[in-house]
């Protein structure tokens, strides 16, 4: 497995490059460029791996956002129908990279752990249209959770929100929108953090003072209490370099919705998590106590 993930671990996320002053200075006219680095690494938006490769049971989609944004997402289904669950996740990725550079994680979870993957793309990454920010972001993931709902295949299954890093912070804001619908049927987070105004100290101290000037926020710490009657499982490396582990500790202490489980990795860092021993045991547990049943 650690072989398989090894091209996705060193996708960097933007705050570990060592911001200087001067680029603290810019945050504010800069801060969508240094907080969405759709370009690292190089290629990223024209060399997206494809499901193809790795002989993976895929559709390739391209969705409409209300906005008339392009989405490229890929949805896989497990190879063995026989053996799938009646499960759909819904996966948002971090901050760089792609689609097509998770596809080693959605293979097990589609082939393993015997669910349907939808891997969103969010605009200006890959081969979607437009430019990120933090209200087109939250669009697009409605507009995968809307296809979700749309298509006679998956309506019916329960729907999970997995989110790595600035994945996650965009599934906590999908669920608070949608919970009345009552269809989220877990949400799973990965090494995320309580707003990026709190990230700003921690990975660029010399802009801590400007932190009023940032005005792309994703405040999961006001989100997350929000959430009270859907099962959430926190994955969190401890040894994570760029979100600190305090933030996801914070996280699971303000989360009101039961059942909730916290499952850390002594080794894990920010990049490396998703390799650590038992990780995907861990969420085929959650699925399999808390989901299915």
């Amino acid at each position: 497995m650690a072989t398989l993930l090894w091209g996705y671990l060193r996708i960097p996320f933007i705050f570990a490059s060592g911001l200087s002053l001067a680029i603290s200075s810019g945050l504010f006219y800069y801060q969508n460029e240094l907080i969405y680095p759709r370009n690292i690494p190089p290629n990223a938006r024209t060399d997206v791996p494809r499901p193809s490769q790795l002989g993976l049971d895929a559709e390739e989609l391209t969705l409409t956002t209300p906005d008339g944004e392009k989405l490229s997402a890929f949805l896989i289904k497990p190879g063995n129908a026989s053996k799938a669950k009646n499960v759909t996740l819904l996966m948002f990725h971090g901050n760089a990279g792609n689609i097509g550079h998770r596809l080693p994680i959605a293979e097990i979870l589609a082939n393993d752990l015997y669910c349907n993957v939808l891997m969103l793309q969010y605009r200006g990454y890959g081969l979607s249209t437009g430019n990120p920010d933090e209200k087109g972001i939250a669009k697009d993931s409605q507009t995968g959770l809307d296809y979700i709902r749309s298509r006679d295949d998956l309506k019916k299954t329960k729907i999970v929100i997995y989110g790595q890093s600035l994945g996650g912070a965009v599934g906590i804001d999908l669920a608070v929108k949608n919970k009345d619908k009552r269809d989220i049927a877990g949400i799973i987070l990965e090494n995320t953090f309580l707003s990026i105004k709190k990230m700003i100290p921690s990975v660029i101290p010399a802009a801590k003072y400007l932190t009023p000037l940032c005005h792309q926020n994703w405040p999961s710490e006001e989100m997350i209490p929000q959430i009270t009657e859907t099962p959430i499982l926190f994955l969190s490396g401890l040894q994570d370099e760029i979100v600190p582990p305090s933030h996801m500790k914070r996280l699971f202490y303000i989360c009101r919705s039961e059942p909730k489980i916290w499952k850390e990795f002594p080794y894990g860092d920010h990049n490396n998590t998703v390799a650590e021993a038992g990780y995907f045991q861990h969420i085929q547990d959650f699925l399999n106590s808390y989901v299915v049943s």
